[in-house]
């Protein structure tokens, strides 16, 4: 799958059924050696489009369970199952 495939999908937290944000209103985080994704990084905080600095939800690609058509669906640990 290339990255422009992702783009605009919604990312959504299964446990929480809650919306996280947007890829393409997201960060990846890359590893330079393998050129793998490693993680998502999600504003934590938005107010009216802006972003809150320095606040972000960091998801691993690991804990990402399906990529579909729309939606990208997460398995996102809360603070109890860390």
């Amino acid at each position: 799958m290339r990255l422009s495939e992702l783009s605009g999908k919604e990312i959504v937290d299964v446990k929480r059924a809650e919306r996280l944000g947007v890829l393409g209103q997201t960060d990846l985080e890359i590893n330079e050696q393998t050129g793998q994704i490693q993680a998502l990084l999600i504003p934590s905080l938005k107010w009216f489009g802006l972003r809150k600095q320095g606040e972000e939800i960091r998801v691993q690609w690991k804990h990402i369970k399906k990529i579909g058509a729309e939606m990208i669906i997460i398995d996102f640990p809360g603070e109890a199952d860390e």
